[in-house]
């Protein structure tokens, strides 16, 4: 159960929650891993239970470290564009369509991060 490979793409923030779904899979089916890979008492000889373990815990600790570090980077990604936005807007105060574009970034991180607890109202 390797986690997927490859740059994340933090612009859609769906795309970005899906992969981080199918990187939890290991997670999410620990007890099916467990119960499929350590063997029973008839099969106790057969299979090395102690490195059996071991890769499965390291699968767990690779699978963590991957999610860790998309995530890390999608937040690095989303506050460079703002903070290059902000910096632009700073230099030409009076630039509307770099203003449209910086709100609708801001916009944008803000319903990333508050969808599920608030849902400002639509504009006209």
């Amino acid at each position: 159960m390797a986690a997927p490979s490859g740059a994340a793409s933090c612009e859609d923030f769906a795309e970005f929650q899906e992969l981080l779904r199918v990187m939890r899979t290991i997670d999410d089916r620990i007890v099916h891993e467990l119960n499929t890979t350590i063997p029973t008492a008839s099969f106790v000889g057969k299979i090395d239970a102690g490195q059996t373990c071991k890769d499965l815990y390291q699968s767990l600790m690779d699978a963590h470290t991957s999610r860790e570090r998309i995530i890390k980077n999608c937040i690095a990604q989303t506050s460079s564009v703002v903070k290059t936005l902000r910096e632009e807007r700073e230099k030409a105060q009076d630039d509307v369509a770099l203003l449209k574009q910086l709100r609708k970034e801001q916009t944008k991180v803000f319903n990333e991060r508050c969808r599920i607890h608030y849902k400002p109202p639509k504009s006209q």
